[in-house]
């Protein structure tokens, strides 16, 4: 009994949207309440025009008044419910729904008390029972309106029928009297039928939701994952301000899978998360974040040019490369940005997208751990690129490519003392592709490591077929030292080649150590241990430190061109040669001054104090059966001065 009163009058725990969705059905199909209204309305004007009461009159004129304002007010709110308050709409409709029942029931209490025309009587009463029965269906999603509805209709009958004393009547308000709780029944279970309906759909609808916002998320850092970017991508562009900017800032952090690689996916994810937090600190506050996938992340938001945008990414870089501390492990991640406008450098999501990723690209390119802006010219290098990659791994196959040797010689004797082994394309529609624009592009996509291996192989065949004491000096990429198995592929080649591997030298640059590698020291340690010698290649151009000579294995110092025949050669540059041939003396090491052209670089390097030299005042880089003449030849020449 307790439980039928709480759900009768609205005292039970309904959840708020519950209840708001019943009392909204009240409202949903106005066309079947004005039927309704038009049959009640209808057959009492039929009654007070056969029965000519006054009162019948007045009743029925009220009651069309009543039905027309209710009518009225349901088409008005069938489509503005959320306008109004939910116990603001079902007071509206309880006031409307109780009066039509009251006066409708009223009126047939006049038929049956003024002894009218028994088919006036019959048409009343049974009007009256109809509507109590059928609003007992339609409104049971408010369960008080229609059981009110229901007892307004038909205890007026019911007394009159009563009051009269006939027999017929009495059996009559009998059934109606057992009808009330038949209703109320059926009521109430329709009504419960609809709660854990609509109950059910609102948690439907909740699962939905929270699915959708999972679909949407990434786990790891909690940011928008690629679906959820382009959903809210969409949604912030259709509410963009005319006249406004809107950037698209494309992240991705620099070699970040060696972090994976080295300590692990758990602390990879660590890293992420704690990469988005600094990216969620120091993004303005409207931005869109999103992890892209793996370590690419994307920073999408409003701005004013590109003059913010500078500002923001130096901030972003910044955040970025601050230490990391997890587990006692001391990590310093960088990160390469590529950044692209709308409408500046596009109209819509794809082209913003496709113009950060080439100006990402570009930042890459440029040396990493920097931001770009897009620019037009990185479409045209990037097809110009991608065209080279092609080309690049089907001319490995065709067999296009060739391995030319530059000699180095002592300067002390003008012997060959070794060959440089470096890289030739000769297109067959394009002709010869300078290294510098194929290389680059092969580091770019890790062909290197394939070209580089084969360079290798390559090199030692030719060694073999020279004198023992001359050695073959092969560049080496950072890629290549840092891919797996790559001492052990060295060594392979050396033993194909059946050289020893102290005739084989690898020239290293310094950029190789500015991260601290260990797989480099792995690398060098092992090859070193072979026998393998190893020179420091470009000394002066990068970050040179002395702490490379003492650490690792190097034998021999390649200075860089640019002090012996470059645009600032003099005083100053003389004395970094002497400085530098000095050191390498007392270290017990050589020293090999790149781009010699003329005889007076030689006499200069010589006297510096430079024990080798390479350039063009010697010979250009030549085929290998040249090689092999240029050293017969000198063989036939210390044969002649020893005979």
């Amino acid at each position: 009994m307790r439980s039928f009163l709480q759900v009768l009058f609205g005292t039970d725990a309904l959840n708020d949207r519950v209840r708001q969705t019943l009392v909204a059905s009240l409202y949903t199909h106005p066309s079947s309440l004005a039927l309704g209204a038009a049959c009640g309305v209808g057959t009492s004007i039929v009654a007070a025009w056969l029965a000519k009461d006054p009162w019948i009159v007045a009743g029925t004129a009220l009651l069309f008044v009543i039905a027309a304002f209710r009518v009225g007010a349901a088409f008005y709110l069938q489509r503005r419910t959320e306008r109004h308050g939910t116990r603001q709409l079902e007071l509206l409709y309880e006031s409307g729904a109780w009066s039509y029942a009251l006066v409708l029931g009223l009126i047939g209490a006049l038929a049956v008390d003024n002894r009218i025309e028994p088919q006036v009587e019959l048409l009343m009463v049974g009007n009256a029972i109809g509507y109590g029965v059928g609003i007992s269906a339609r409104n049971a999603g408010r369960p008080l309106i229609a059981v009110g509805q229901l007892f307004l209709a038909i205890l007026p009958p019911i007394v009159s029928l009563l009051w009269s004393g006939s027999a017929a009547h009495i059996a009559m308000a009998a059934s109606m009297v057992i009808l009330l709780p038949a209703m109320v029944s059926i009521i109430m279970i329709t009504f419960r039928v609809l709660q854990d309906s609509v109950a059910s759909a609102e948690t439907n609808a909740r699962l939905a939701e929270k699915m959708q916002l999972l679909a949407r998320t990434d786990v790891v850092t909690g940011l928008f994952n690629r679906a959820g970017l382009n959903h809210h991508l969409v949604e912030r562009l259709m509410l963009l301000p005319a006249g406004r900017k809107f950037a698209l800032i494309w992240l991705d952090l620099d070699r970040f899978k060696e972090v994976n690689d080295t300590l692990g996916h758990p602390v990879g994810d660590r890293v992420l998360s704690e990469i988005a937090t600094r990216l969620r600190k120091h993004s303005p506050p409207d931005a869109t974040i999103a992890r892209f996938g793996g370590d690419e992340f994307i920073i999408a938001c409003e701005t004013d040019g590109r003059v913010e945008l500078e500002a923001l990414a130096g901030d972003l870089l910044g955040a970025i490369t601050r230490p990391i501390r997890i587990d006692g492990d001391r990590l310093e991640i960088r990160s390469s940005m590529g950044i692209a406008m709308m409408p500046d450098d596009g109209s819509d999501i794809d082209a913003l997208m496709q113009g950060a990723d080439l100006a990402l690209y570009h930042s890459k390119v440029n040396g990493r751990n920097q931001f770009s802006f897009f620019d037009p010219s990185m479409t045209r290098d990037l097809v110009r690129r991608r065209e080279i990659e092609t080309e690049l791994r089907q001319a490995l196959h065709k067999e296009e490519l060739s391995i030319f040797f530059q000699p180095i010689v002592d300067l002390a004797t003008g012997q060959i003392r070794s060959f440089e082994a470096l890289v030739r394309w000769f297109h067959p529609e394009k002709g010869e592709l300078r290294p510098d624009e194929f290389i680059p592009v092969a580091e770019e996509t890790g062909v290197i490591i394939t070209l580089g291996n084969w360079i290798t192989a390559q090199a030692a065949k030719a060694a073999a077929q020279w004198p023992e004491d001359v050695t073959i000096c092969v560049n080496l990429s950072p890629l290549q030292i840092r891919a797996p198995g790559a001492a052990m592929g060295i060594l392979n080649a050396i033993r194909e080649a059946g050289i020893a591997p102290s005739r084989l030298e690898l020239e290293i640059t310094e950029s190789v150590f500015l991260e601290g590698d260990e797989t480099t020291d792995a690398f060098m340690g092992q090859l070193a241990a072979e026998g393998v010698k190893f020179a420091l290649d470009d000394f002066g151009t990068g970050y040179s430190s002395l702490g490379y000579l003492d650490k690792y294995p190097f034998g021999k110092i390649k200075v860089d061109r640019s002090f012996v025949s470059g645009i600032n050669v003099g005083r100053k540059s003389d004395a970094i040669i002497r400085a530098v041939a000095e050191m390498a003396n007392t270290l017990g090491m050589e020293i090999v001054a790149e781009g010699l052209e003329t005889v007076e670089q030689v006499r200069v390097v010589r006297a510096a104090g430079c024990t080798l030299g390479q350039g063009y005042y010697f010979s250009r880089a030549v085929p290998d059966y040249l090689a092999a003449l240029l050293l017969a030849q000198e063989q036939d020449g210390v044969r002649k001065l020893t005979a």
